[in-house]
């Protein structure tokens, strides 16, 4: 008996590191990307920052989750998928209040953080991708997460690039809307699968 759980904590450890590590650099990540957002006003770096410190919230959460019973992950998967939300929710009273008083983000800075986002996310993503399958829908909702944020930075670039050659809030703009879309497809996602997982369950 003693052995079996030795061994379970054994084959448990690799996910608890990989967990821990994507939750400490999306929390550090937050900081510098929405310090950036809030001085040039910008839209997408605002959605993709309010993305960094749910994905910090959701991978602390899942590591606390990781010895639950596969019922109680599924409840929490649910309750993940609304917290999923929340970033698009952001995103859209920052489209507000963009929409009111228009502003050009600085193409530079946009672009070299959207940039940095890029590094992290996708080493966040490769380094989940090899461990989605081991608990259930949290763990595919980190990967949905991080998956997601590396497609949103691509888009960050572009919007940063394109802005260099005809300085305009649109692509700021569309950007951000592009994530709250994606954020809000996630959470649908998420949804259905922990519906699923609770559903096989006696």
């Amino acid at each position: 008996m003693g052995g079996g759980v030795a061994n379970q904590d054994r084959q448990a450890r690799p996910l608890r590191q990989v967990i821990a590590a994507v939750a400490l650099a999306n929390l550090l990540y937050f900081g510098l990307e929405a310090a950036v957002a809030l001085a040039i006003r910008s839209v997408s770096l605002f959605a993709d920052s309010a993305d960094f410190f749910e994905d910090a919230a959701v991978n602390f959460l899942i590591l606390l989750a990781l010895g639950w019973s596969p019922k109680a992950r599924a409840r929490l998967g649910m309750a993940l998928a609304f917290v999923l939300l929340l970033p698009a929710l952001g995103t859209l009273w920052a489209l507000w209040q963009k929409v009111a008083a228009p502003s050009v983000p600085e193409p530079v800075p946009l672009t070299l953080t959207g940039s940095g986002a890029l590094l992290v996310n996708f080493g966040c993503a490769l380094a989940l991708a090899r461990q989605r399958h081991r608990a259930g829908s949290i763990t595919h909702a980190a990967f949905l997460s991080a998956r997601n944020d590396v497609f949103a930075n691509l888009a960050i670039i572009a919007a940063g690039l394109v802005t260099v050659r005809w300085p305009s809030i649109w692509p700021d703009l569309l950007v951000g809307l592009g994530i709250a879309a994606m954020n809000i497809d996630a959470a649908r996602e998420v949804w259905q699968a922990a519906r699923t997982e609770q559903a096989a369950q006696p």
